[in-house]
This record gives structure tokens, sequence and C-alpha cells, in this order.
């Protein structure tokens, strides 16, 4: 049998001849960065091989492994910055004794609260990266992976998650000097199909047509059921569901901003992997969802990387060059979502990137401009310069990432807007939810057009306003039941099949500008 040493640890792994290197590497718990799941498409599984026939750097999904190899890892896994906080409205609480969790489970990261139930008092917060992203970046790849190992995907997928909560929950309880006997709730909130995983129930069904989730309804069961750190009678309560792709971070976030009730017409939107949009007005709720990708997040993105220190999150194309900032004021390491947003914007506002998405051609610009020599050819296909040292560039590709995310995001906005009857100028509030939406400026979102310019002043952001529903249902019975009825009630509408979506969808990749 092989056996593989990785620079800098002490273990040595036999495995079977043949294997992958990648899926080798995440089974015995080393970190390799791993977005598209092993498909060979991200570019982001890059390892070093020091020793064997073919040394060099490679990428570790696309290597079986036939003879001894020494490997160095190339990548860091690095904390991610999470938003734990959000808008909190009045609402009446149950007290009663013990503590509870609130938990707002996303596809990139997650969320916990440790809350005493006596007085709805927070003693603490934590927050992760979802561990099942080493099983891809977004939903639908994980769900693959449920369809490539249908012995041990759902159970391996179910694991990740599990462990990575009972981490935090222990971390959390300790520093309190809580016992997990005296945890009496954990509350749950997840998009559909985070859900079904964290339950262990087949996700599959969410992948393909008709999109028909296994449940959809709230779910109560014992939390040591599904091996969460917990005593042996704390009930873990999972919000409900509206759809495949409305899921109860969704319904969470409906409650929380009150658009039941509002009387004046608001857009909720969640823009993160998928970019869930609900239209408020006169009781009416109507929703839709749509798949922005990982881009959005920094991932899909050639020097891509989470919002982590190190990462650019704003950039500056001025005729004395090209200035970059970074999370923790640190060296550029790469570019997270908030980074390629602004890169793009910026390529727009200088025009070396056309309205239709394409790079001006370096040869239509005159030497003596100062944009001339931010362009390089790779090739025949141009490409940004952000640091030639660090080699931090912006190329074709990435720009057409950016245009799918803000073309699905806008045209699921506006085929809303269309069938209910509304004009842009009749919107009064835009509220913005979730992790990635929280650390955008107006003028990015608008910048690239994600949503239209018009709402620039009436984007109100609302932050985690999946993990506050939790929350308030865990101080709540009464809240529980509004929550369910609430889901019932927001109709959701399939974009697919919507008249002329795929001309609104042409129609809303167009970057704006001349």
């Amino acid at each position: 049998m092989p056996e593989i040493r990785v620079k800098g640890s002490e273990k040595a792994i036999l495995c079977e001849n043949g294997a992958n290197l990648l899926q080798t590497l995440l089974k015995e718990g080393f970190f390799v960065d791993n977005p598209c799941n092993g498909n060979g498409t991200c570019g982001k599984c890059k390892v070093r091989i020091l020793s064997g026939d073919e040394p060099g750097i490679r990428l570790s999904c696309l290597v079986e492994v036939t003879e001894d190899l020494e490997v160095e890892l190339l990548g860091t896994e690095k904390e991610g910055k999470v938003l734990t906080s959000g808008y909190v409205p009045e609402f009446e609480k149950e007290f009663r004794n013990g503590y509870g969790i609130a938990v707002d489970i996303g596809t990139t990261t997650a969320a916990l609260d440790l809350v005493r139930l006596s007085d709805g008092e927070v003693l603490g917060q934590a927050s992760m990266l979802n561990a099942q992203k080493q099983f891809g970046q977004d939903v639908l790849t994980r769900i693959t992976y449920e369809y490539d190992h249908p012995d041990t995907g759902i159970a391996d997928l179910q694991r990740a998650v599990v462990e990575s909560l009972n981490e935090e929950i222990r971390q959390l309880c300790e520093k309190a000097g809580i016992e997990k006997e005296e945890i009496r709730e954990i509350d749950v909130a997840a998009n559909c199909t985070m859900m079904h995983m964290l339950l262990g129930v087949d996700a599959r069904s969410i992948g393909h047509a008709p999109y028909r989730p296994e449940f959809t309804k709230a779910q109560k069961l014992k939390a040591a059921g599904i091996g969460l750190w917990a005593g042996e009678e704390t009930m873990l309560y999972c919000l409900p569901s509206v759809s495949a792709y409305i899921g109860a971070d969704i319904v969470a976030g409906v409650r929380v901003c009150g658009l039941h009730e509002e009387t004046e017409k608001v857009l909720f939107i969640d823009i993160g992997t998928n970019g869930e949009i609900v239209l408020a007005g006169g009781g009416h709720l109507l929703s839709c969802s749509c798949a922005a990708g990982p881009a959005l997040e920094g991932m899909n993105i050639s020097c891509g990387m989470r919002a982590a220190d190190g990462a650019v999150e704003d950039v500056r194309i001025t005729e004395d060059g090209i200035r970059l900032t970074t999370i923790g004021d640190g060296e550029p390491e790469g570019l997270c979502g908030s980074g390629i947003l602004a890169a793009v914007k910026e390529l727009l506002r200088t025009g070396l990137v056309k309205k239709t998405g394409v790079f001006v051609k370096k040869d239509a610009l005159d030497p003596e401009d100062y944009r001339y020599d931010l362009i390089r050819l790779n090739g025949t296909k141009r490409e940004l310069i952000l640091d030639d040292e660090r080699d931090l560039f912006i190329t074709q590709g990435d720009v057409r990432q950016v245009q799918l995310a803000k073309g699905a995001i806008l045209s699921g906005f506006t085929a809303l807007l269309k069938k209910a009857g509304i004009e842009m100028k009749e919107l009064q509030k835009v509220l913005i939810a979730g992790q990635f939406g929280a650390h955008l400026p107006a003028e990015f979102l608008t910048g690239v057009g994600i949503l239209p310019e018009e709402v620039e002043d009436r984007l109100v952001y609302v932050g985690n306003s999946s993990k506050t529903g939790a929350y308030m249902t865990l101080m709540s019975e009464t809240m529980k039941q509004e929550m369910e009825a609430l889901a019932e009630k927001i109709e959701y509408m399939e974009l697919a099949e919507t008249e002329n979506y795929e001309r609104i969808f042409t129609e809303s990749m167009i970057f704006p500008g001349n």
C-alpha cells in the first residue's frame, strides 16, 4: 500500500493503490480548500508533491496515489468573519428555568447564542465556518456528494456539522460554567438543505425536479438523538421552511422584520450562494430563490478567499495605481466577496470592462493611458493586475462569475415586482439580511447592478435575522406557532416558470453604465 507523508506532520497515511489524494487527505483530517468537492473546476485544492514521479504543484483532486508521496499543503484554514448580531424586534418572552442555544446554520458559516431562559440574556456567542465545506462550497455540490456516496454521504454531512456545533456548544457552556444537562432547548434556523443534512435526512430530492424536500414543517425531537452535546431530555426545535429553496432562515427573517404586518411595499433579500427574496405589501408575501453561486463569497474566483484576515475587501483604481484595503489591515492574500465586487465596480467605473462584461482590448488603450499597464495578456485572455508582486489578479472568468450572480439576483428582484404589478419606485424599503450582505456598502450592490440604483437610498441592513428568529422561538412557544403559521402563508414563485424569464435574466446580466 502506498504511504503519504505530509510535510510538517509526523502522521504516515497508508492508502489503497489508486486512491484519490484529496479524499485521502480530507479523511485523515487535513485541511485542503475544496469548494467544488473534487470536480477539478475550482483550482483551490493545490498541493506541492515533494517526492514521487510527478513533483511540483498539483490539484490534489486529480492525483491518484500509486506510489509513496511526500506532500506539502499550500492552503491554511483561516478564521472567517462571521456575522453574529442583528436587529431584534420587541416580542413577548416566556421565561423559564435553564439555558438554551439559538443557532443559525448557513451554507458557509454558522452562529450560536447561549441564552439564559429565565431572563433571555445572551451569555455568550460563537461562530464557525460550516464544516461541510470539505464536501463542497454550495448546497448542490453537497447534494451531489450524497449521490456520489450513497452509503456514507448522508452520515458524513451530518457528522461534519454536528461535531463542529458540539465543539462550539461545549466551549460556550464551559466558559459560562454550565453542564449540558442544564440545556433545555436548542433552536435552529437554516436553509432547507442544511436542515435536512443536520437531521441526517436524505437531501437528494432537493437537487432535481420537482425539487420536493422530505419535509418543510417544523421539527421537534431530542437533541441527543442526532448526536448534539446536550442532556438526554434537551429538545431540538427546527424552524419551518416554505419550500426547497425558501428555508427556515428566510421564514425567521420575515418574522423578525415584521413583513407579515407590513402595510408599505418592502423587499427583503438574503444574499449568499443563493439569493432568497421576499416581497411584502398589504399582508401578502411573495418569495423566490435564485442561484447566485459562491462567487459573492469569494469562491470560484481565481484569487478568491473567504472573508478572513488578509482578504481584500475594497479596491480603488486611480491614476496613481491600485489601492487595496484588507481585512485586518495586513498584506493582501486574496479577494473576498466584497473585494471582488469592489474590483468589478471599479473596472466598470474606469471603463476597463464594458457593460456587457467584456474587458476592453489592451491595444485599444493609449500606452500613455494610466489604465494601459493595469491590463496584462495571459495568452489571448485579458486580466487586471491588482498586485503584481503577490500575483493577485482578476480574470475575464471572474467578471463573468460576478455577472452571473448579479443576473440571478436582479432577475429574481425584477420578476417578483413584475408578478406583483409593482414598479421599482413604489418600494419604500429594501431590507438586506445575512452574512454577506451585511458587509457590503450600498454603492457596491448598486455599482455592479446587483440591486437597481433607484433603491440605493432605501437599503436597510438587518444583520443575522436567521439567528434572531431562532432566539425568538427559543424564548416563546407563541413565537413557534407564529413561525409555523407564517411559513404556510408565504407564497413561493418558481423563477424558471415565470413568463419571459429568460429575457428578464438576459437583461439583468447587463452591467450598469454607458
